[in-house]
């Protein structure tokens, strides 16, 4: 059996990003079964899975000159000083002079955030989810997982916060795209995965934006989830592979 109602868009706020969001065509109810074909939303975007070779190795490209943009740099005053530049995140507290020193001398590689991202792109295209790197459909969002099109979006600019921020991103969604998969298949409505839901003060606060002023209480579990294990980046891998390709 089927629901009748519509399947609402659940969204995900993310530091400095803005919201994502998961389209649903119709959201089935605890004792309802997926993986029928009433459930599932004609309209279907053409195209292969994953992103194309080329779309790839221009994403990488662009993350590790954005990933250079977190690097401190020293600029030299003309009455002899120097004037110390960096990129602070929200909620991240501010460097002292030893600590930008620090990271100048010692950069960061962000390697294990872009291993982790070409990992799960790899999971997804097994899994046959289409990425583009696009204007979501929900206005806002930084990203979103649509199952009706079997398309994972994230928008453009996320790329510019680097590797760090868009692996979070990737990896919210796909725990979304998980959720999906572990109701019977990739199309179908998402159910919770019985991940923590615990999450500190400033992700808690997401939860409060506008774009979740009519979610239900289900839509929120599964917002939760997502929030509370995005920043686990090898988890949104390993639940697609496990919930999608076993």
């Amino acid at each position: 059996m089927t629901s009748t109602g519509p399947w609402p868009m659940l969204a995900g706020t993310l530091l400095l990003l803005g919201l994502g969001a998961l389209i649903l065509p119709r959201l089935l109810g605890p004792d309802q079964p997926s993986g029928t074909n009433a459930a599932i939303d004609a309209r279907v975007e053409e195209g292969p899975a994953g992103l194309d070779p080329q779309a790839r190795a221009q994403l990488m490209d662009d993350l590790a000159a954005a990933d250079r943009e977190w690097i401190p740099r020293a600029e030299a005053l003309p009455d002899g000083g120097t004037r110390y530049l960096y990129k602070r995140r929200s909620g991240d507290p501010e460097l002292s002079i030893p600590e930008i020193k620090d990271l100048i001398d010692r950069p960061p590689s962000f390697l294990q955030e872009r291993n982790a991202i070409v990992a799960l792109l790899d999971s997804l295209e097994r899994a046959q989810v289409r990425i583009d790197l696009v204007q979501p459909h929900k206005q806002g969002a930084a990203g979103e997982w649509d199952p009706r099109a079997g398309t994972l979006r994230i928008r453009p600019d996320v790329v510019e916060k680097g590797s760090e921020e868009f692996a979070k991103v990737l990896n919210h969604e796909a725990i979304h795209v998980a959720q999906s998969c572990g109701n019977g298949n990739l199309r179908a409505a998402p159910r919770p995965l019985g991940l923590t839901t615990r999450m500190d003060a400033r992700l808690e606060r997401n939860l409060d934006e506008p774009i979740y002023a009519k979610a239900s209480p289900s839509e929120q579990v599964l917002e939760r989830e997502a929030y509370a294990n995005q920043h686990h980046l090898e988890l949104g891998r390993a639940l697609v592979e496990s919930h999608c390709l076993s």
